[in-house]
């Protein structure tokens, strides 16, 4: 249990870093700057007579040559990228922005660029200085083609994908590989680790909310040693992706009877990080929320683009699949790690209205969309009972906004057809 909780917390410390673009440049800097550094340690082996000898001025050409260059790349590649964001933010939604900036070739390259600056740089101040002797100088001549190579071969990988990065069709596919993650992770383990919510005692202590945001992450198996300790079992409240505010509960402690020593609110609060934005890592909703707001985007009038909506409902449906589908074998096992801690499941009926809610209200006056909002319906209903009706609910209603919207009495015929094919 501590390890898998270990691996959680490392997981979101890593892709919190991965979404600031300044952490590469500066671990690539400071490992060029060491490696022009001990380039010089080769001269105190000695230089074999068939090592050739590397004058001082070709030396400096080279890295005058590479940090020139490396200084308008680096700049246009920063442009590049920012306008990649900014597209992302415009044609498809800002809540994807997150996931473009830690687009890893992107930073790979923007890092690699600032690396090759920053060794020319401090390669030519050493040279110019008489840092090296002969092992050393054919060291970092070696260290320069090495860099030149590696330069060339990003710059190459770059461009290919710079010119899909903030695209709409790319930006589609990275939130659903977004919220497939978070959904499989939560399919794995419907509680997080936890045990079904109990009935709350007349003695229960509530633990309320002193900051304004959406819970981020949640650590059950901190919560676990906590309600351990003090003899309590404690219910979470408010799952990841929920926004929050002061004097709303975040978890009741439900003290056992003979035992209870107590449970300090401000170490519960501290297994829920609170953030300004959501993010993707344990709220499975936030996917399916990032898709609709797309299909919203392409479906208003200034864009209409039913075509991508068409494609985002594709989107929606594989997402569902993998909830809906069968469980893994290496599913949440009858006894759970935290067995001490309540956790709520997620509300089927929620995930439907974020994903399925403001498509059908958007849609409702295209015709191909109403279509491809039934049939996507009428195929979930096929994972079971719960599936079935939440499905055939809206279903429902879609169809009475297309009843509303379209003004062809042929396209409201066929919209009933298809709705009739799946639920009768």
């Amino acid at each position: 249990m501590k390890t898998d909780a270990l691996k959680d917390r490392l997981r979101f410390i890593t892709n919190r870093i991965r979404e600031h673009l300044w952490f590469r440049p500066a671990v690539i800097s400071l490992v060029v700057v060491g490696a022009v550094l001990l380039a010089r340690v080769a001269d105190g082996f000695g230089a074999p007579q068939w090592v050739p000898e590397v004058s001082q001025d070709t030396l400096v050409k080279l890295l005058t040559v590479l940090s020139g260059s490396m200084l308008v790349i680096a700049t246009f590649a920063v442009g590049s990228m920012v306008a990649a964001y900014d597209a992302a933010s415009r044609t498809a939604t800002p809540r994807s922005f997150s996931l473009i900036l830690a687009d890893d070739v992107s930073q790979n390259a923007l890092s690699a660029f600032i690396g090759a600056f920053i060794f020319s740089i401090v390669g030519l101040v050493a040279v110019e200085n008489s840092y090296y002797g002969r092992g050393g100088r054919f060291t970092l001549f070696l260290l320069v083609l090495i860099v030149f190579a590696v330069v060339v071969l990003t710059f190459v990988r770059w461009v290919d994908r710079i010119a899909r990065l903030g695209r709409l069709g790319p930006t589609i596919k990275r939130v659903e590989s977004a919220g497939e993650v978070s959904i499989k992770r939560r399919k794995h383990s419907p509680r997080m680790g936890g045990v079904e919510v109990t009935e709350r005692p007349d003695n229960a202590e509530m633990v309320k909310v002193e900051a304004i945001g959406y819970v981020a992450r949640l650590d059950v198996a901190f919560l676990q040693s906590l309600a351990e300790k003090s003899a309590a079992r404690i219910e979470v409240v408010a799952l990841p992706g929920k926004f929050v505010f002061p004097g709303e509960s975040l978890a009741v402690v439900k003290p056992d009877k003979d035992d209870y020593s107590g449970v300090d609110p401000d170490k519960v609060r501290k297994a829920f990080v609170i953030s300004e934005d959501r993010t993707f890592d344990e709220d499975p909703r936030f996917g399916l929320v990032a898709l609709s707001e797309i299909a919203s985007r392409a479906l208003s009038p200034g864009v209409n683009d039913p075509g991508t909506a068409i494609e985002v409902i594709s989107s929606v449906v594989r997402l569902f699949s993998i909830w809906g589908g069968d469980a893994d074998n290496d599913a949440e096992s009858s006894k759970p790690e935290s067995d001490r801690v309540e956790v709520p499941e997620l509300s089927l009926d929620d995930m439907f209205n974020d994903a399925f809610g403001s498509v059908a209200r958007d849609g409702a006056g295209q015709i191909e969309v109403v279509i491809r909002v039934q049939k996507a319906l009428g195929s979930l209903a096929g994972y079971g009972d719960d599936f079935a009706a939440i499905a055939d609910r809206h279903s429902r209603v879609a169809l009475k906004r297309a009843k509303n919207a379209l003004s062809i009495e042929e396209d409201i015929e066929r919209a009933i057809e298809v709705r009739a094919q799946y639920f009768g």
